[in-house]
């Protein structure tokens, strides 16, 4: 049987989504419900404290990155394994990629599931009205179902809104949560502290669940959910082919960011996977014939890494040996020879790749890519195309490797060659989420 779902999202990003969708996971879980959750678009961070407030892995679900066919199994399985499926969107409901498709709205339509709005009302009266029938009727193939009012700054705000609400609109609003100090999560420059780093998560997950349960009509909520559109086709799917047979994965708090769907298309495809940690000075397993170091914060344990000497010995012995290496963002400035952190310091990597990066050159790269490989790597042979994004603040100082892709932004335009390909190793600062349809 399928389960019900909707998708929390909202206008402007910041406006309190992930610590709702945590409330709403952990309150629904009280009740007896088994939750399953997603995470719409590109984030490495959220489906963690999705993970801890429902008890499930939760996995992205991306509408510019992923083919039909992808999205289409990941939905079958998402909604087969739980009973009520919730999913956190990315920025505000209609902010798309630079071609204009990818948004939050374009994956709520194509999964028809309804959309709950969450508004900051921190600043505002009775213009919430305008505000949210402008994006109730912006599309008519996304449901806004509903309205949840976040940042309220007291009972007698909250009675104003929801009178101006009802007074001018049909949709219902589904309750307020007012400005809770002890909800608010620290960030950082690629978002929010990651959960395993955060020591009060915990704390924060069962009161936005007692204050969700309290201050929301849950029943209402529950009423409102619908199946997925997608379910029923069951198309099975690899996004990536397996790196080799038995691939071993840098896992810790500097390597956090890879999909749950990349790894579990390689085991279904039959590959074994293990993990190690750079940061405990952990070599990859010693008969491992690919190692994927996907991205995170190295530049934040840049000291410690250097000082990896077990884990830097084995990657080298592996590489010795053959095995195919591929970095990603955070791992592909590891494999490199140098890295210099925020304050212009230089920690020496792992030296499998001619390059040099910097984080105290910070500049933004930020966005989808349409990617193609220049020759053959462990991700396919040349010319095969892929899709993803960058995130990043660090930069390439030196490169004297040949180019592993050529990427371009989401609509085609400024093409360019990065990355660095050095016979069985590769890196790059795009994180590959799919195959190209």
């Amino acid at each position: 049987m399928s389960a019900a779902g909707f998708i929390l999202s909202a206008p402007a990003t910041g406006s309190g989504k992930t610590v709702l969708a945590m409330g709403l996971m952990r309150a629904f879980r009280r009740r007896g419900l088994d939750v399953g959750s997603f995470k719409v678009g590109p984030d490495y961070i959220d489906p963690a404290f999705h993970r801890l407030a429902s008890g499930h892995a939760s996995r992205n679900l991306d509408a510019w990155s992923m083919r039909l066919e992808t999205l289409a199994s990941l939905s079958s399985t998402i909604f087969s394994t739980h009973e009520l499926v919730i999913g956190e969107g990315v920025m505000g409901l209609f902010d798309a990629a630079a071609d204009g498709t990818g948004s939050t709205g374009d994956l709520a339509a194509l999964l028809d599931l309804p959309v709950i709005l969450v508004i900051d009302v921190g600043s505002m009266g009775a213009s919430i009205a305008a505000l949210a029938s402008g994006f109730i009727r912006h599309r008519q193939d996304v449901e806004v179902a509903g309205l949840i009012l976040n940042r309220v700054a007291s009972a007698r705000h909250a009675a104003m809104l929801t009178e101006a609400c009802g007074d001018h609109l049909e949709t219902p609003v589904l309750g307020w949560i007012g400005r809770e100090a002890d909800l608010a999560l620290p960030s950082r420059h690629l978002g929010l502290i990651q959960a395993r780093e955060q020591t009060r998560i915990e704390q924060v997950i069962e009161r936005a669940a007692e204050i969700v349960a309290e201050r929301l009509d849950l029943d209402r909520l529950l009423s409102l959910a619908r199946p997925s559109a997608l379910d029923a086709l069951h198309l099975g799917t690899c996004p990536l082919p397996p790196l080799g047979q038995h691939i071993a994965v840098a896992e810790d708090v500097a390597f956090a960011f890879h999909y749950q769907t990349t790894l579990e298309g390689w085991r279904q495809a039959g590959a074994e996977v293990s993990f190690f940690s750079p940061l405990a000075d952990e070599p990859p397993a010693s008969h491992a014939d690919a190692i994927f170091l996907p991205g995170g914060y190295p530049e934040l344990h840049a000291g410690r890494l250097a000082s990896a000497s077990r884990f830097k010995a084995g990657l080298a012995a592996r590489a010795a040996e053959g095995a195919a290496i591929l970095g990603e963002c955070g791992g592909f400035m590891v494999l490199g020879q140098g890295l210099i952190d925020a304050d212009g310091r230089r920690h020496e990597m792992a030296g499998l790749l001619p390059t040099e990066t910097s984080f105290a050159a910070r500049q933004l790269h930020l966005g989808y890519r349409r990617i193609r490989l220049c020759g053959p790597s462990c991700l396919g042979p040349a010319g095969t195309r892929l899709r993803g994004h960058e995130f990043h603040y660090a930069t390439l100082c030196r490169n004297d490797a040949a180019p592993l892709l050529q990427m371009t932004d989401a609509r085609g335009d400024h093409a360019r060659f990065e990355g660095a390909l050095q016979g069985r190793i590769a890196g790059t600062f795009a994180h590959i989420v799919d195959r190209a349809s």
